[in-house]
């Protein structure tokens, strides 16, 4: 795929699944990654809402509300120091692992991310002339008082797009990995 087939593909994923409505004090974003592993194995990290640790730095540990994972399944998270929060609970608003799509709504914690939801959708593609995944992930949030739309966007952008390079690096490794014993 060329760079304006790539644009285009993003656009048409966005439009899709990343459309937000947003209230006056809210600000909301998208960011993309293309990560060179396939969606098999990306996918098989981002839908584990019980285990976010797996590729999310900030977070510690992660205790699940009941057994199953499905719509509704609410999970405790401790947060790792060097972030304004210690603790966060959220809430799984969406799954579909045929579209590989997940949701999440936070409906709890220690910080200052209010009304804050996001969706994360992933895509196969092709990079360098091997397979990989296109990923992107949006979100809405509050903007707390005391803070700008810009200021709260871009703390919030710096998180996810920290979230996505470890996604990338995890998986990339994973896939080195599975490369060798083969």
């Amino acid at each position: 795929m060329n760079g304006d087939e790539t644009k285009k593909v993003e656009s048409e994923n966005i439009k899709r699944h990343h459309r937000h409505e947003l209230a006056e004090n809210q600000c909301s974003s998208t960011l993309v990654k293309h990560i060179k592993a396939p969606l098999h194995l990306v996918w098989s990290l981002v839908r584990r809402f019980d285990e976010p640790q797996k590729y999310k730095p900030f977070v510690s540990r992660c205790v699940v509300q009941g057994k199953k994972l499905e719509i509704g399944t609410i999970r405790e998270l401790d947060l790792k120091s060097g972030l304004p929060a210690t603790k966060s609970t959220e809430i799984l608003e969406f799954l579909d692992d045929n579209e590989h799509i997940l949701g999440i709504r936070i409906v709890g914690g220690d910080h200052r991310l209010k009304n804050y939801s996001s969706t994360i959708s992933l895509l196969s593609e092709t990079i360098d002339g091997t397979t990989g995944t296109l990923v992107i992930e949006s979100f809405v949030v509050d903007v707390p008082e005391g803070n700008t739309k810009e200021e709260t966007c871009f703390f919030v952008e710096a998180l996810i797009q920290c979230n996505l390079k470890s996604l990338a690096a995890v998986s990339e490794r994973l896939e080195a990995e599975s490369m060798e014993r083969v």
